[in-house]
Formats: structure tokens, sequence, C-alpha cells
């Protein structure tokens, strides 16, 4: 299978692409009536590190971040990924065309060079295949790399959270109980071949009823303030300053998943229930106020 082409130069999707991915997203858009704060604590001009929460799955939530991100800010993120999407069939040719790379060092350096804005996740896959009970936790291990790529360039570190999407799923095996069945054989076979760790077993769960289909739960985002570097570059090298900052970014999005959940709790347009019931009066509202006064 070819090797991915490498990050730069790169040329944005056209306009046909934009609009079919507009349309995908602005029906998800309907079924999650996403929510955003503090979008404008964004900078207006990169290269910057964004550095997020995997939800469970990684795939609900970051598009319609991105997408706001370039709407709002008109900033096209470079995303950083697991080399083993880029062999999957269809798959990988998708997630290059919309601009993600594999996720090493090198890449994330030329793109910074190239002055391009990057996204990283660094809990990576495991922090995607969440156990039960790891909803909205933090599971970045050992990692400093994205801190010093982020010094080594004296780019700021832009901390985001997304909440919403772990309840989206209910997890019914997670990957302790599939590698525990007498199915283990066959996902050891499987992750082995693929070359993925066995800590990043995707779980089986279910969405709406007994299928993989999201609940229409509603997507909460918010931005922290940024994280300047620039004052530290050149100590990229120095892991007690890069802990440091790993801790700063951890406790902003700890920050912004609380502020989430309060606003979450009072939120009457949490439930899609709610958002159906609204929508309803809102159009018999309009038909009424169309149609006119009644004549005798």
């Amino acid at each position: 299978m070819s090797q991915p082409p490498p990050p730069v130069p790169y040329e944005i999707p056209s306009g046909v692409e934009m609009a079919q991915v507009r349309a995908l997203l602005a029906t998800l858009r309907k079924l999650h009536a996403p929510v955003f704060l503090d979008i404008d604590r964004v900078p207006d001009a990169g290269p910057m590190l964004f550095v997020g929460n995997h939800s469970l799955y990684a795939m609900l939530d970051a598009p319609q971040f991105f997408m706001e991100l370039l709407d709002r800010k008109g900033i096209f993120v470079r995303g950083l990924g697991h080399h083993v999407h880029f062999r999957v069939p269809i798959w990988g040719p998708l997630l290059t065309r919309w601009g993600v790379v594999d996720g090493t060092r090198e890449n994330c350096a030329r793109l910074m060079e190239a002055g391009e804005s990057v996204m990283v996740f660094p809990g990576g896959g495991r922090e995607a295949a969440k156990r039960k009970g790891e909803e909205y936790q933090l599971i970045w291990k050992e990692r400093l790399g994205f801190v010093k790529m982020a010094i080594a360039h004296g780019c700021p570190i832009v901390p985001w959270a997304a909440l919403g999407a772990d309840e989206a799923w209910t997890i019914v095996m997670d990957r302790d109980d599939l590698l525990a069945s007498e199915h283990a054989g066959l996902i050891e076979a499987v992750y082995g071949a693929l070359n993925v760790p066995l800590d990043q077993v995707l779980p089986l769960a279910h969405g709406l009823g007994p299928t993989l289909w999201p609940r229409p739960v509603r997507l909460y985002f918010s931005v922290a303030e940024p994280i300047p570097t620039a004052h530290l570059q050149g100590r990229q090298d120095d892991d007690a300053v890069c802990w440091q900052v790993r801790r700063q970014v951890e406790a902003a999005i700890n920050g912004e998943l609380d502020r989430l959940r309060a606003l979450r709790d009072e939120d009457p347009m949490r439930s899609f229930r709610s958002r159906l019931l609204k929508a309803a009066s809102r159009r018999l509202a309009r038909l009424e106020s169309s149609s006119g006064p009644s004549r005798a």
C-alpha cells in the first residue's frame, strides 16, 4: 500500500468538496445541536497547536470543531493521526485529502515550519478506546512530545474541550471484557496484524437502540486561554519545563470540561426531545403568522 504524501505542500479541498462535507455536517448539527464557547480566544494567525480530549471512538465531535474553526476563524487545521489510519482503503486517502498526516514529530515540525496550525490528541488511540467508567478522562501516559514541538517552534498551545460524545454510546464490552472473552485470540490477531497495541482495543458499544448509530446527544465545545511558549523556545529538552506546561494544558482542558458540565446541567435544550418540541413550536408559530388573521 502506498505511503501518504508529505504534509507540505498541501492544497485544501475544493469548493465542491467543502460543500459536500458541510452538507453532511449540517445534518449532524441538526441532530447534535453543538454549542461553542469562546472560539474568539483562538489567535487569528498560526502556527498554533490545538490540544483536545478524545471522546469515545474519536469520530463525533472533532469534525464539528474543525469546521467551526474554519468558519469562525478561517483556520484550516491540520490533524495528526495514528499511522494505522493510512493503511485503511478509502478511509486513509479521505483523511489525507482533509489534511490529516501521520502523527510523527517530523511531520508536525514540517507543518509548523510552514506556518500551519496543528491539532493533536495526546490521549491517542488509548483515550478513544475507553473502558467503562472512563468518560472524559485524559489518558496521556507520559507523553511530552506535543509540548516539545510547541516549545521548539515557539507557538501557542490552544487547549479545547468537547463534552457530550461519551454519552452517545453505552459500552457493552470494553477492552478488558473482550480480551477475557472467547474471541480474544481473534482480536489479538487482528490488532497484531494492524500493529495496534492491545490497550487500544475498541469497546463494543451501542447507541440508538441496538445499533452503533450515536444517540442525538447535544455536543458542547469550549476553548481555554492559549498558553504561550515563545518565552520557552530552546528549552524543549528540559523535561521539567515540559511537564510544567503539560500540567497547564491538562488543567485547562479539565477546567473547560467542568465548565461545560455546569452549562449542560442548566441547559433546557439538552435533550433531543426538548429541541424537537421547540423546533415544532417555532414552525407552528411561523405557519400561524404567515396565514394571517382568520376571517369569519
